[in-house]
Protein backbone atom coordinates (compact mmCIF):
# COMPACT_ATOMS: atom_id res chain seq x y z
CA UNK A 1 0.00 0.00 0.00
CA UNK A 2 1.55 3.16 -1.08
CA UNK A 3 0.90 6.76 -0.50
CA UNK A 4 -3.13 6.94 0.45
CA UNK A 5 -5.93 9.15 -0.62
CA UNK A 6 -9.66 8.42 1.73
CA UNK A 7 -11.64 6.03 0.49
CA UNK A 8 -15.12 7.90 -1.07
CA UNK A 9 -16.80 7.06 2.65
CA UNK A 10 -14.70 7.64 4.90
CA UNK A 11 -14.40 11.18 3.35
CA UNK A 12 -18.19 11.72 3.70
CA UNK A 13 -17.95 10.89 7.20
CA UNK A 14 -15.37 13.39 7.63
CA UNK A 15 -17.39 16.63 5.85
CA UNK A 16 -19.77 15.43 7.82
CA UNK A 17 -18.15 16.00 11.21
CA UNK A 18 -17.12 19.59 9.63
CA UNK A 19 -20.59 20.79 8.78
CA UNK A 20 -21.16 19.88 12.51
CA UNK A 21 -18.38 21.32 13.46
CA UNK A 22 -19.74 24.91 11.68
CA UNK A 23 -22.97 24.71 12.89
CA UNK A 24 -21.28 24.30 16.45
CA UNK A 25 -19.59 26.98 15.76
CA UNK A 26 -22.21 29.31 14.26
CA UNK A 27 -24.26 28.79 17.19
CA UNK A 28 -21.35 29.80 19.78
CA UNK A 29 -20.62 32.99 17.78
CA UNK A 30 -23.92 33.70 17.08
CA UNK A 31 -24.85 34.06 20.95
CA UNK A 32 -21.24 36.20 21.80
CA UNK A 33 -22.61 38.19 18.68
CA UNK A 34 -19.09 37.91 17.61
CA UNK A 35 -17.66 37.91 13.97
CA UNK A 36 -14.32 38.01 12.31
CA UNK A 37 -15.41 40.97 10.20
CA UNK A 38 -13.34 43.97 10.51
CA UNK A 39 -10.57 41.84 12.51
CA UNK A 40 -6.87 43.07 11.84
CA UNK A 41 -5.63 39.74 12.81
CA UNK A 42 -5.32 37.30 10.44
CA UNK A 43 -5.74 33.54 12.47
CA UNK A 44 -3.95 31.74 9.50
CA UNK A 45 -0.38 32.64 10.95
CA UNK A 46 -0.89 30.90 14.29
CA UNK A 47 1.04 27.57 15.08
CA UNK A 48 -0.81 24.46 15.08
CA UNK A 49 0.33 20.83 14.72
CA UNK A 50 -2.51 18.40 13.31
CA UNK A 51 -2.53 14.89 14.43
CA UNK A 52 -4.54 12.30 12.16
CA UNK A 53 -3.56 10.82 8.88
CA UNK A 54 -7.34 11.40 8.08
CA UNK A 55 -6.94 14.94 7.91
CA UNK A 56 -3.94 14.64 6.26
CA UNK A 57 -5.30 12.68 3.63
CA UNK A 58 -8.41 15.16 3.58
CA UNK A 59 -6.31 18.13 2.81
CA UNK A 60 -4.12 16.26 0.22
CA UNK A 61 -8.03 15.19 -1.31
CA UNK A 62 -8.39 19.13 -1.70
CA UNK A 63 -4.77 20.05 -2.56
CA UNK A 64 -4.96 17.46 -5.54
CA UNK A 65 -8.34 19.79 -7.06
CA UNK A 66 -6.34 22.60 -7.12
CA UNK A 67 -3.93 21.56 -10.04
CA UNK A 68 -0.32 20.66 -10.38
CA UNK A 69 0.23 23.95 -10.83
CA UNK A 70 -1.14 25.83 -7.75
CA UNK A 71 -0.14 22.77 -5.58
CA UNK A 72 3.57 23.66 -7.03
CA UNK A 73 2.94 27.54 -5.63
CA UNK A 74 1.98 25.93 -2.43
CA UNK A 75 4.86 24.05 -2.05
CA UNK A 76 7.50 26.38 -2.59
CA UNK A 77 5.62 28.65 0.28
CA UNK A 78 5.64 25.28 2.33
CA UNK A 79 9.68 25.51 2.29
CA UNK A 80 9.67 28.92 2.97
CA UNK A 81 7.17 28.25 5.74
CA UNK A 82 9.34 25.56 7.06
CA UNK A 83 12.50 27.71 7.57
CA UNK A 84 10.46 30.68 9.12
CA UNK A 85 9.73 28.60 11.67
CA UNK A 86 12.86 26.62 12.08
CA UNK A 87 14.01 30.34 12.60
CA UNK A 88 11.58 31.04 15.40
CA UNK A 89 12.33 27.55 17.34
CA UNK A 90 16.11 28.41 16.99
CA UNK A 91 15.89 31.72 19.22
CA UNK A 92 12.68 30.04 21.37
CA UNK A 93 10.29 32.00 20.60
CA UNK A 94 6.75 30.53 18.71
CA UNK A 95 6.41 30.20 15.52
CA UNK A 96 4.14 32.87 13.15
CA UNK A 97 4.30 32.67 9.79
CA UNK A 98 1.21 32.89 7.33
CA UNK A 99 -0.18 29.18 6.47
CA UNK A 100 1.10 28.53 2.69
CA UNK A 101 -2.28 27.58 2.04
CA UNK A 102 -3.32 31.04 2.41
CA UNK A 103 -3.17 33.32 -1.14
CA UNK A 104 -4.64 36.72 -0.71
CA UNK A 105 -5.96 36.19 2.57
CA UNK A 106 -7.91 33.50 1.54
CA UNK A 107 -6.95 29.49 1.84
CA UNK A 108 -6.89 28.17 -0.92
CA UNK A 109 -8.26 24.31 -0.12
CA UNK A 110 -10.79 26.22 2.14
CA UNK A 111 -13.65 23.13 1.63
CA UNK A 112 -10.92 21.24 3.06
CA UNK A 113 -9.52 23.45 5.78
CA UNK A 114 -8.15 21.13 8.94
CA UNK A 115 -10.04 20.22 12.18
CA UNK A 116 -8.08 23.29 14.23
CA UNK A 117 -8.72 25.73 11.66
CA UNK A 118 -12.70 25.73 12.18
CA UNK A 119 -12.18 25.42 15.91
CA UNK A 120 -10.07 28.37 16.06
CA UNK A 121 -11.81 31.99 17.34
CA UNK A 122 -14.74 31.39 19.56
CA UNK A 123 -14.67 29.75 23.54
CA UNK A 124 -14.18 25.66 24.05
CA UNK A 125 -14.26 23.16 26.24
CA UNK A 126 -12.81 19.62 26.26
CA UNK A 127 -13.38 16.77 28.16
CA UNK A 128 -9.90 14.83 28.35
CA UNK A 129 -9.77 10.74 28.61
CA UNK A 130 -8.61 11.00 32.35
CA UNK A 131 -11.99 13.73 33.22
CA UNK A 132 -9.71 16.79 33.67
CA UNK A 133 -11.81 19.77 31.63
CA UNK A 134 -9.33 21.73 29.35
CA UNK A 135 -11.06 25.32 28.44
CA UNK A 136 -9.85 27.36 25.31
CA UNK A 137 -10.79 31.23 25.30
CA UNK A 138 -10.53 32.12 22.07
CA UNK A 139 -8.62 34.50 19.73
CA UNK A 140 -7.98 37.44 21.24
CA UNK A 141 -11.07 39.47 19.88
CA UNK A 142 -13.32 36.88 21.66
CA UNK A 143 -11.80 37.24 24.58
CA UNK A 144 -12.62 41.20 24.69
CA UNK A 145 -15.90 39.93 24.35
CA UNK A 146 -16.27 37.02 27.11
CA UNK A 147 -13.93 38.61 29.40
CA UNK A 148 -14.15 36.94 32.84
CA UNK A 149 -17.16 35.00 31.89
CA UNK A 150 -16.13 31.63 31.50
CA UNK A 151 -19.24 30.15 32.03
CA UNK A 152 -20.50 31.52 29.08
CA UNK A 153 -21.35 29.75 25.53
CA UNK A 154 -18.54 27.75 24.15
CA UNK A 155 -18.03 24.52 21.88
CA UNK A 156 -17.41 20.99 23.16
CA UNK A 157 -14.50 19.83 21.52
CA UNK A 158 -15.09 16.24 23.08
CA UNK A 159 -17.42 14.65 21.14
CA UNK A 160 -15.43 16.09 18.24
CA UNK A 161 -12.78 14.52 18.92
CA UNK A 162 -14.19 11.35 19.63
CA UNK A 163 -15.93 10.91 16.15
CA UNK A 164 -11.96 11.90 14.74
CA UNK A 165 -10.48 9.01 16.71
CA UNK A 166 -13.62 6.84 15.12
CA UNK A 167 -13.24 7.82 11.77
CA UNK A 168 -9.32 7.54 11.95
CA UNK A 169 -9.65 3.57 13.48
CA UNK A 170 -12.26 3.17 10.73
CA UNK A 171 -10.03 3.95 8.01
CA UNK A 172 -6.85 2.74 9.44
CA UNK A 173 -8.05 -0.76 11.60
CA UNK A 174 -5.22 -2.59 12.84
CA UNK A 175 -2.11 -0.17 11.01
CA UNK A 176 -3.14 2.48 13.03
CA UNK A 177 -1.42 0.17 15.96
CA UNK A 178 1.72 0.61 14.08
CA UNK A 179 2.01 3.43 12.77
CA UNK A 180 3.93 6.73 13.79
CA UNK A 181 1.96 8.88 15.13
CA UNK A 182 1.27 12.45 13.22
CA UNK A 183 2.27 15.50 14.56
CA UNK A 184 3.05 17.32 11.46
CA UNK A 185 2.13 21.25 10.29
CA UNK A 186 0.34 21.83 7.33
CA UNK A 187 3.34 22.64 5.49
CA UNK A 188 4.78 19.43 6.58
CA UNK A 189 1.64 17.28 5.57
CA UNK A 190 2.36 19.44 2.04
CA UNK A 191 5.54 18.46 1.18
CA UNK A 192 5.45 15.18 2.87
CA UNK A 193 2.55 14.45 -0.10
CA UNK A 194 -0.01 12.37 1.04
CA UNK A 195 0.02 9.92 4.00
CA UNK A 196 2.55 6.60 2.96
CA UNK A 197 1.75 3.78 4.27
CA UNK A 198 3.94 1.10 2.44
CA UNK A 199 5.88 0.68 5.52
CA UNK A 200 2.72 -0.80 7.02
CA UNK A 201 3.53 -4.74 6.74
CA UNK A 202 -0.36 -5.14 8.39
Amino acid sequence: MGSALLPVEISAKVAAVYVEIQDMYDEVSSALDFTCEGCPDNCCDSYFLHHTYTEWAYLWEGLELLGAEKVAEIEARATAYIIAVKKAEAIGERPQAMCPLNEDGLCLPYQHRLLICRLHGVPAAMTRPDGQRMDFPGCFRCQELVGENIEGPRMDRTKIFQKFIAIEMEWLGVKRQVLPKVKKSIAEMILSGPPQFSYCKI
